[in-house]
């Protein structure tokens, strides 16, 4: 471990004013572009400041920085909104988008898609400081990405439990939760504390206005590479399926499937592992709980949804299928949705899945129900339809 790791700590997590000042102050920006954003978070911030939330001085600071991070992202993609005009012209046709109960599969099969030449996704250094992608062989000398970098090294040398749940580096593929952040509007920080009435207040909300602006930052992004086809993934979007469909009315989504015992024992675990020493009550069975009602809900919400769509407009794929063959899983996605399975496509495909099996063995990652105060009847009476 180096030795200028340093454990940040905060006596507070300061009020939603205090956190929008520190945003602005470190990125020299103060036109956030409208104020839709402001209600939820400063919603977030007065619940994290809250005894139900217990925060320590370990999670006063990685709460804060969360927040922080969403005011930060829409700050300077509003400056390069203003600086690319041309953006909002280019086209986002038939975007992909895998969503799902965590764990199930869809990290995998993102990066399995991503691999395709034609594709692209949210780097993860472009979901925290969005901009039009630079070319890759450019990056190492940018100073966000290169310091990105050096932080995920760290953590992971700090923490390897975590890289054993999930790894990630600033070149990953990841989920685009960042930007509907920017709106104030997601379900990630419902996975990291106990915030009741943001919770509440989530659960009623049109996500229309997110799905907007997560389009933008997708249309700024691709700015150098608008005839790349998107593919995204994240959980959460079963959430919101129709207002992502209000945005991106030809969206192709994959859902997965696995059994929700073993996804919600494991999204419990990864909530448990990220937030460790943050909170005095977003522990045990008050984690359990949380993480049930959070993706019970979004799993009726997406199949209540569902329905009113075309089927054409959806692919199914089950964990042990995917786990099995992973190329056949993709190809047979494609073939779905009318795809072009070309011999760059397979090539590099294979190459992906065939370093996935050879990759160095994560640590092992143990979990079980009973650390979360839950029960395997009541994991599937929660998710039975």
């Amino acid at each position: 471990m180096s030795d200028n790791i340093m454990v940040r700590t905060r006596p507070d997590v300061g009020s939603y004013d205090d956190i929008v000042a520190a945003a602005q102050r470190s990125t020299g920006l103060s036109d956030f572009g409208g104020t839709d954003h402001e209600e939820g978070l400063r919603l977030l911030a007065e619940d994290l400041a809250s005894p139900e939330a217990g925060l320590t001085p370990l999670g006063n600071y990685f709460q804060r920085s969360e927040v922080k991070g969403a005011l930060v992202g829409r700050l300077l993609t509003q400056a390069r909104f203003t600086e690319r005009p041309e953006h909002r012209d280019v086209p986002i046709e038939r975007p992909i988008f895998l969503m799902g109960l965590p764990r199930t599969g869809t990290t995998a099969l993102h990066r399995l898609l991503h691999a395709d030449p034609i594709s692209q996704g949210l780097e993860m250094w472009l979901t925290q400081y969005p901009q039009p992608r630079p070319p890759r062989e450019t990056w190492e000398s940018d100073p966000i990405f290169t310091a990105m970098q050096q932080a995920f090294a760290a953590h992971h040398t700090e923490s390897p439990e975590f890289m054993g749940i999930h790894y990630m580096d600033a070149t990953t593929v990841e989920e685009c939760w960042r930007l509907l952040r920017q709106t104030g509007k997601s379900n990630s920080y419902e996975s990291l504390a106990n915030i009741p009435r943001y919770t509440e207040w989530l659960a009623e909300q049109d996500w229309t206005d997110a799905y907007a602006r997560h389009k933008e930052n997708l249309q700024l992004v691709g700015l150098n590479d608008p005839e790349k086809r998107w593919v995204l993934k994240n959980p959460s979007h079963m959430t919101a399926l129709d207002a992502l469909m209000a945005v991106y009315p030809d969206a192709l989504v994959v859902y997965t499937h696995r059994d929700p015992v073993v996804c919600i024992a494991s999204s419990c675990s990864l909530s448990a592992e990220t937030t460790a020493g943050h909170s005095t009550t977003y522990v045990g069975d008050v984690v359990g709980r949380t993480q049930l009602d959070l993706w019970s809900r979004s799993f009726h919400a997406f199949h209540d949804a569902r329905p009113s769509y075309s089927p054409d407009q959806f692919a199914d794929v089950a964990f042990s299928d995917l786990r099995a063959d992973p190329l056949g899983v993709t190809r047979g996605i494609y073939e779905q949705f009318g795809l072009d399975w070309t011999p760059e496509a397979e090539a590099a495909i294979t190459a992906i899945d065939r370093e996935a099996r050879e990759g160095k063995a994560a640590p092992s990652h143990r979990y079980s129900l009973d650390d979360y105060g839950l029960s395997e009847t009541q994991v599937r009476e929660a998710f039975d339809r």
